[in-house]
């Protein structure tokens, strides 16, 4: 008996990525899990510079900046609740000190410019098609910091306009970068917070720019990026309740293995999951805790793990292991 709906996903004839691959991603949560699954293999990655940023225009302006190389200065921080903050970015980005806020968020500027330029992957995951707007200079922002609400105005972005922001990612991106490949997602994180039909508007808003693009692209014969159904597996492959952490809002651990598991087996190359499960042999390795640290057993057991240690950083000189 078969008790799911099953979404067919054919595995890329080209653009895999590998352990030579540097994969950047951004935008909401999501991105993180799958960055901390690519993390833990050992991939060549970094992920969400200045945070989670969760709508299109907020990831836009991160690229834009970096690669236009526009600084932030004062005039780009504001004080709230005894520390500066900075609209394009996370709250755990924000600082006491002015100086130092500025500082952090020009470094990440300058190392967003320099990771985009070497990637030869960007994932963007897209969160939501809803903005809010500082009244005070009509700036949309990547986080409201808890600056009361009646300060911002609240809007949805158009199929068409989302698009055009997607589109603009794109050229910017490539002008850097021609050989990126970009893999688009929309996260399966439900923003209830919005509203249930709030959500789901938002989420075909997203879905639909994404795909508007691809086709348009496609039409030009230029099929360098992708859609990775994210949202549709959560959605309709693991429709149960069972499958959301506690706040029922975010897909828990389970959820997030399982669509872990598919990106794996549609993105990256075979010899890579190979390698994967050597990495992941280590790293159990090294978590294991044995009952005597000193026992003839256990030396033995960590001279086989250095062995294999050695032998895979011979291969990938770039993976280091705690």
């Amino acid at each position: 008996m078969n008790l799911q709906t099953k979404i067919s996903i054919k595995k890329s004839s080209s653009h895999l990525i590998d352990y030579s691959s540097k994969v950047f991603l951004v935008g909401s949560c999501f991105s993180e899990n799958i960055g901390n699954k690519l993390t833990y293999f050992k991939f060549q990655t970094e992920q969400n510079p200045f945070g989670i940023l969760f709508h299109p225009l907020a990831i836009k302006t991160l690229i834009s900046r970096a690669i236009s190389k526009k600084h932030y200065t004062d005039a780009d921080v504001v004080f709230h609740n005894e520390q500066w903050h900075g609209f394009d970015a996370h709250s755990k980005l924000s600082n006491v000190s002015k100086e130092q806020i500025l500082q952090t968020l020009n470094t990440r500027l300058q190392a967003t410019y320099n990771d985009l330029k070497s990637a030869s992957h960007l994932v963007i995951t897209l969160g939501t098609a809803w903005v809010y707007r500082y009244n005070e200079t009509n700036q949309v922002v990547a986080n409201c910091h808890k600056i009361p609400q009646k300060q911002f105005s609240k809007s949805l972005m158009s199929v068409q306009g989302i698009c055009e922001v997607l589109r603009s990612i794109e050229t910017q991106v490539r002008g850097l970068n021609e050989e990126i490949s970009i893999i688009y997602t929309v996260s399966p994180v439900r923003h209830l917070k919005d509203g249930f039909v709030e959500n789901n508007r938002s989420k075909a808003h997203l879905t639909s720019a994404i795909h508007q693009l691809l086709e348009e692209k496609a039409s030009l014969n230029q099929f360098n990026s992708f859609y990775f159904p994210a949202y549709e597996i959560m959605m309709d492959e693991l429709r149960d309740y069972r499958f959301y952490a506690e706040d029922m809002v975010h897909p828990n651990a389970l959820a997030v293995q399982y669509i872990w598991n598919a990106f794996a087996s549609t993105w990256i190359s075979n010899e890579a999951l190979k390698t994967m499960d050597v990495v992941d042999g280590i790293q159990k390795g090294l978590q294991h805790r044995p009952f005597n640290e000193k026992s003839e057993a256990h030396q033995k057991f960590l001279q086989q793990l250095d062995s294999k240690i050695a032998e895979i950083q011979d291969r990938f000189p770039h993976m280091t292991f705690k």
